[in-house]
């Protein structure tokens, strides 16, 4: 693991807040390399100090222009401000996600020894554009070197909608790289939704990520998912998580959503279904 490798680490939170679960996070990956954190959030000094001691430079104001932004702020940064071919390897990664839940070590060994010229956790392999999922994805001197990748990162500008940001810059990345002629290697792969949806499937298969918004996707029906693997990682990232999703959702809606009860799940999973056929039209 003696490699050099600089984290582009893209943040979000409405209300400027470093909570628990993102120092986590962040010094967790410190252990593997230098880390340069924006957040597209007005974020207070005094939040920002919560971080700092982890990172080469954090700063936070918001730019409207989701995880790409803040990865284009990032590496700018790390462009005027550190030598790029010191480093053997670069990850982007953001914060909507909780963990790790396991430890990263193995995953970095895998992912860099596969000799890829780009690779990342997850692989949504969609019928005609499949790519890498832009949460965690990393890359070799032959990708984040290359002039083609530098036009990319000073071209992300504000999109109007989240679809256009995936199509643009998440499938958008990956089709570069192909078009390169370059290779790309991922751990897991998830159609659709899976990575949302699929939370004791992934850990289970050693997932160390578990995204975030399970906890308020389809009516609280991922509530018994959730519960599992909050029962099965270590108390310390458990009450990060916890403390961070109470903060978000509210106390009285987590304890709602944690149930193990096969009723209650089943329940919602009918109220979803039933929103998505008559409400949704799906």
């Amino acid at each position: 693991m003696n490699k050099k490798r600089l984290f582009l680490f893209a943040g979000y939170d409405k209300d400027g807040i470093i909570d628990d679960a993102l120092v986590h996070y962040v010094s967790s990956v410190s252990k593997f390399g230098d880390i340069v954190l924006c957040m597209d959030s007005d974020t207070p000094d005094p939040e920002l100090k919560k971080i700092q001691k982890y990172c080469v430079h954090a700063t936070g104001v918001r730019h409207g222009e989701y995880d790409f932004g803040s990865y284009k702020r990032a590496y700018i940064w790390s462009t005027e401000n550190l030598n790029l071919t010191d480093y053997d390897f670069i990850y982007m990664i953001n914060d909507s996600v909780y963990g790790p839940l396991y430890d990263l070590t193995p995953y970095l060994k895998k992912l860099e020894s596969s000799q890829s010229d780009a690779f990342g956790l997850v692989k949504n392999p969609h019928r005609e554009h499949p790519h890498i999922q832009s949460w965690f994805i990393g890359l070799r001197p032959t990708a984040f070197t290359a002039k083609w990748f530098d036009t990319f990162m000073h071209g992300i500008t504000k999109q109007k909608s989240k679809g256009l940001i995936t199509r643009e810059y998440e499938q958008g990345l990956t089709k570069l790289i192909m078009q390169h002629n370059l290779s790309w290697y991922c751990i897991y792969s998830a159609r659709g939704r899976g990575v949302y949806n699929d939370i004791k499937k992934l850990y289970c298969a050693k997932m160390p990520f578990m995204k975030r918004v399970a906890f308020s996707r389809n009516h609280g029906a991922l509530g018994r998912q959730i519960l599992y693997v909050l029962q099965h990682i270590a108390p310390t990232t458990r009450d990060a998580i916890m403390s961070s999703a109470e903060r978000i959702y509210g106390t009285k809606y987590v304890n709602w959503l944690l149930t193990s009860n096969p009723l209650k799940i089943m329940v919602r999973q009918i109220h979803h279904a039933i929103y998505k056929l008559f409400i949704e039209g799906i």
